[in-house]
């Protein structure tokens, strides 16, 4: 049986975009972009990660953003943190596939490359 953890949607193959802790104490999993991805100066743009999440009942992913985004590359992740909830993993209308909205808050286009660490990915118990 799967605890918690992630796999590629269909469309992508490359097992390198699958988060990892980047460290043995790291709390969050670091996701990566899928595709390479131009943020025009002020906008909001879904960049597609190629991954979904499993996991158990009563647990949820959160998608932080690296603190080093805003000052390295002039981008937010704009809902300030991610919900990704358990019945999101395998839905119909797009497989689980996990987005990150990123805003780019600078005068200037930014360029996101395939690969690039741009958020992380905490799983956590929560109540009801």
């Amino acid at each position: 049986m799967k605890t918690r953890g992630f796999e590629l949607i269909t469309d992508y193959t490359d097992e390198n975009l699958l988060p990892k802790r980047e460290t043995a104490h790291a709390a969050g999993y670091d996701l990566k972009v899928a595709e390479r991805t131009e943020i025009p100066a002020g906008a909001i743009v879904l960049v597609p990660t190629g991954v979904k999440a499993y996991m158990q009942v009563g647990e949820v992913l959160y998608l932080f953003d690296r603190s080093s985004n805003p000052r390295k590359k002039g981008l937010v992740l704009i809902n300030s943190v991610g919900v990704i909830d358990k019945d999101y993993y395998n839905n119909p209308d797009n497989e689980g596939h996990m987005f990150m909205q990123m805003r780019n808050f600078t005068d200037e286009e930014v360029l996101v490359e395939k690969g690039e660490r741009v958020v992380q990915g905490v799983f956590m118990p929560f109540l009801v």
